[in-house]
């Protein structure tokens, strides 16, 4: 029995230096108490596991499994370094699949099948037409081109809006300049009717190229609900890469981009002209000039000549013409004169819509010098200037008028369908 209750004792004292230094792990921990180690307990089957003491009488950081605690049991904090950590992978990996898209494939692939049938990553070859430092873009509806610097001598002709001219002389006289129109004619502009940035003009920059067959068309701010920006006439030429039910984005002299309906408007390839129709198509071009005030050599229905609009007519028609009256009388088919039997007037019918019919001084009947051009819409009917010189409109004639002798040549440019 003594011998038992020694043997209790004994245990109960080694428990006790045991429990007395240590804290018990587990749900028996008590509350807010902390650890230290004052006096520790050599034993023998964890010697080799216990932290060392420094002089001081601290230990470092203790080994927990000793107590039965896993890694991730012992470790305080350490969900959101791992939570950054992985977001931060994330994010590298994203970075990486977008620059991969869009800035290292794009410039690998093409090297890597370049020779093959396989085109990747295609971008389109852009031939500039107009690096003249020369070249210049009108940026007004119409304008006049002079024989000389000064608005009271003879108008040659007119440019339209986005219409190439090359500067000839840039230094500027009583405010015009010198220039050159795609087509040949030299004359002289006002010098602030155009400028040098030549974005809107070049073909390889765009889808389509627009050529407006209405009198007249409104650019706007906007497809619908838009402001107006400028009235663009006939013959007038626009490039776009935009197109919508109804409508089309244009790019404008400038930089601007504006809207344009789709009425009015032939789309045709950005270096194709358009494709020559028959005479009927012509005529009905022509018809949308009646009542026009007249203007010498003038190419819009705000100031139009028979010559002007012969010119602007034709060009939307698939035919292009000089526009001088007198280089278009050198064109063209001639059409033979054919006399009645038994009266001898000229036979009206032999002239047909679209021909143009080109007249000498009504005061000087043997003359073959051309003063006056006319275009037949109708048999009988012809659009020419009104006597008085002041408009543009259709006058009849009937067989043996005096109208038909002075008549030079008729060429005939469009054929009936």
């Amino acid at each position: 029995m003594k011998k038992s209750g020694n043997k209790k004792t004994e245990d109960k004292s080694i428990f006790e230096k045991f429990s007395g230094d240590h804290q018990v792990v587990g749900d028996m921990i008590p509350d807010r108490q902390i650890r230290h180690v004052e006096n520790p307990i050599d034993i023998p089957a964890i010697e080799e596991n216990r932290p060392e003491i420094d002089e001081t009488g601290y230990g470092h950081a203790e080994d927990m499994s000793i107590w039965g605690l896993d890694e991730k049991q012992a470790t305080i904090k350490t969900g959101r370094k791992n939570l950054f950590i992985g977001l931060g992978i994330a994010i590298g990996i994203i970075v990486l699949a977008l620059a991969s898209v869009f800035f290292i494939l794009p410039r690998i692939l093409p090297e890597v099948f370049k020779g093959t049938n396989i085109e990747l990553f295609v971008q389109k070859q852009v031939d500039y037409v107009y690096t003249d430092p020369d070249y210049r873009v009108i940026t007004e509806p119409a304008v006049s081109v002079y024989k000389a610097a000064d608005v009271t001598t003879d108008r040659i002709t007119q440019v339209l809006y986005n219409e190439v001219v090359k500067v000839l002389n840039e230094t500027p006289v009583n405010g015009f300049v010198r220039i050159e129109t795609s087509d040949g004619i030299k004359g002289y502009i006002r010098d602030d009717s155009f400028i040098s940035d030549m974005s809107s003009v070049e073909p390889d920059l765009y889808q389509y190229k627009l050529v407006i067959s209405n009198p007249y068309k409104n650019i706007m701010t906007h497809a619908s609900n838009g402001t107006l920006i400028t009235k663009v006439m006939m013959n007038t030429e626009l490039y776009g890469n935009v197109k919508r039910d109804g409508v089309y984005q244009v790019n404008l002299p400038g930089g601007d981009i504006g809207w344009v309906g789709s009425s009015g408007v032939i789309e045709i390839g950005t270096k194709s002209n358009t494709d020559v129709v028959s005479s009927r198509y012509f005529v009905s071009s022509v018809l949308t000039f009646v009542n026009s005030m007249y203007l010498d050599d003038g190419l819009t229905m705000q100031g139009a000549s028979v010559n002007g609009i012969a010119y602007v007519c034709s060009s939307v028609n698939g035919i292009k013409l000089p526009r001088s009256m007198e280089e278009q009388a050198q064109l063209g088919k001639e059409i033979e004169m054919g006399f009645d039997a038994v009266n001898g007037n000229l036979i009206v019918e032999n002239i047909h819509p679209g021909d143009f019919v080109f007249l000498r001084n009504a005061n000087d009947p043997e003359s073959t010098e051309i003063t006056e051009m006319a275009i037949c819409t109708d048999t009988g009917t012809f659009f020419m200037i009104s006597p008085a010189k002041t408009t543009v409109r259709l006058k009849e004639y009937d067989s043996g008028n005096s109208f038909y002798d002075r008549i030079v040549t008729v060429k005939r440019f469009f054929e009936a369908d």
